[in-house]
């Protein structure tokens, strides 16, 4: 189901009681860009250390923004059998008062969702509000002291033709008389009517739905008695909690505490931790422990299926979908009476019907879905043994418990980052130097072309005529065939003889030694008389 800002309050009660009532929650998103090519070296790569890739990625998601997430509520109706409402949440940053966000595009994160049928009309128009902690407090602060201003020039010709028009009415009006402004478009019909009574002692508003505002020709008596009614539409605590938006979702899913669902899910969560909650801290440490306390229970598929795929041997795949069609294999003989039934709710049937990958609904669906059915494997297949009865959510947890909170860290010097204690050490491959003789001006991209066809290696320059190669994967067949090349010498990279620090150690001690054996020999001992 999609929900715009149009009917997304109203939609908000009853998405908050699910929420609440569901067994888990799987989450995906897009993005209007992923990698930011600002700084130069930004990129991800084998040599970073899960703090390092932090602070990349931090960069990343202070850059771009959400265009669209996707929310899969899972809930445990009977036994086995799991109902989802599946939803697409379309949303746009605040731009409410003074408020104004700026955020970069990435030309082929565009191109590629187009492709797969994103529509940007309803992120740029129909997109839903919202703020984190720090915004929302300036915005407070400005809602509070009255001192309201439009960022927007598009807000700004609205608040004109809106004062334009009841300033012209009103001179000829009479009390108790009304007009109807019309095309006000979400936060637009709050801010026409704070800036009206702000500038008109003698009118009232009051909000109608469909776009319009009534203005109505009051005496200043009963102005002051509107004001104090508690029927007051446009009560600052209402706009708050309208200009809140999505964030006032957010909030309800973290006092829910209930488990949550993602694959590849480490920006997800780094752009929930900025856009609702506060803004990403420098430490890497902090980070953690700020999304622990949000998400006490985290679960990456992606970090399931590794493992699942290393030790079943099943066929290679390189998506989300994949991995959900292999999974629903019947050669996989995860169709017994015990195996978890996944129902779509009504109004997400389409889901059952069609494929939409990257449609960030569609894949928190396919999260929560492989989740379950890894899980039931997991717990079925050590012994290949019937499950006696309909295991429960429960039971799921017990057997996934190593992978709780490990979510999958992508081309980095660990598998995984643990949100709930401290991360596995280093498990690189050995490194490889290339030694480069006779071809100046070589460069780190240049070494990457040369050996790309032979694996994909991340290359980080040593020295003047050295580079260091790292791969997943160790590969011989690289030492044997630039064994005899004319310009590259590769060998097994060793600290204690490539290392330019223990290098220039020997050189130094080296020098001390000589000149000390140097003194000792001209000082030499005492000539006897």
């Amino acid at each position: 189901m999609e929900v715009g800002m149009g009917r997304f309050e109203r939609c908000l009660p009853r998405l908050q009681g699910r929420l609440r009532r569901a067994a888990f929650l799987a989450l995906d998103m897009e993005f209007t860009g992923l990698h930011s090519t600002f700084p130069q070296n930004n990129d991800p790569s084998l040599f970073d250390s899960p703090a390092e890739r932090y602070l990349k990625a931090r960069q990343s998601v202070q850059r771009f923004t959400l265009a669209q997430l996707g929310l899969a509520i899972f809930s445990n109706e009977n036994s086995n059998k799991y109902v989802v409402h599946s939803y697409n949440f379309f949303l746009f940053p605040s731009s409410w008062g003074a408020m104004d966000v700026e955020f970069t595009v990435s030309a082929s994160s565009i191109q590629f969702l187009s492709h797969y049928g994103f529509d940007y009309n309803k992120f740029l128009r129909d997109g839903i509000p919202y703020m984190n902690e720090v915004q929302e407090k300036i915005f407070s602060q400005h809602l509070l002291a009255g001192s309201w201003n439009a960022s927007s020039a598009l807000d700004r010709d609205v608040l004109k033709k809106a004062i334009d028009e009841v300033t012209c009415w009103i001179a000829a009006a009479e009390e108790e008389e009304t007009m109807i402004l019309q095309d006000l478009d979400g936060h637009q019909m709050f801010e026409v009517q704070l800036v009206l009574r702000q500038a008109l002692r003698n009118v009232w508003t009051q909000p109608l739905g469909d776009k319009k505002v009534m203005v109505k020709k009051v005496s200043p008596q009963q102005r002051q008695l509107l004001e104090n009614t508690r029927y007051d539409r446009c009560q600052k605590e209402l706009i708050l909690l309208s200009a809140r938006g999505f964030t006032n979702l957010f909030q309800t899913l973290v006092k829910a505490k209930k488990p949550l669902v993602g694959h590849n899910m480490l920006m997800d969560l780094m752009h929930l931790h900025d856009k609702f909650y506060k803004p990403l801290p420098e430490s890497y440490e902090e980070f953690k422990k700020n999304i622990h306390n949000l998400f006490p229970v985290l679960i990456d598929t992606k970090t399931v299926t590794k493992s699942i795929w290393k030790k079943w041997c099943f066929p290679r795949v390189s998506n989300l979908l994949e991995a959900y069609t292999v999974l629903c294999s019947s050669n996989l003989n995860l169709q017994d009476s015990t195996c978890p039934v996944i129902t779509l709710a009504k109004d997400c049937s389409r889901y059952a019907e069609n494929k939409y990958p990257h449609e960030a609904g569609y894949d928190a669906f396919l999260s929560g879905s492989v989740l379950l059915k890894s899980a039931h494997l997991l717990l079925c297949r050590p012994t290949d043994d019937a499950v006696e009865a309909d295991p429960s959510f429960s039971q799921y947890l017990t057997v996934l418990a190593k992978y709780l909170n490990k979510v999958n860290l992508i081309r980095g010097s660990v598998p995984s980052i643990n949100f709930s204690g401290e991360d596995a050490p280093c498990q690189r491959p050995p490194l490889l130097i290339v030694h480069v003789r006779g071809w100046p001006g070589l460069n780190e991209r240049q070494i990457y072309e040369e050996f790309k066809a032979l694996c994909r290696f991340d290359v980080r320059r040593l020295a003047e005529n050295q580079f260091i190669l790292l791969s997943n994967k160790f590969k011989e067949l690289v030492l044997r065939d630039y064994k005899h090349h004319r310009h590259l010498r590769v060998s097994v990279y060793r600290h204690w003889r490539h290392s330019p620090a223990v290098n220039c150690l020997l050189r130094v001690s080296g020098i001390v030694a000589l000149w000390s054996l140097l003194a000792f020999v001209l000082g030499g001992a005492p000539c006897c008389s």
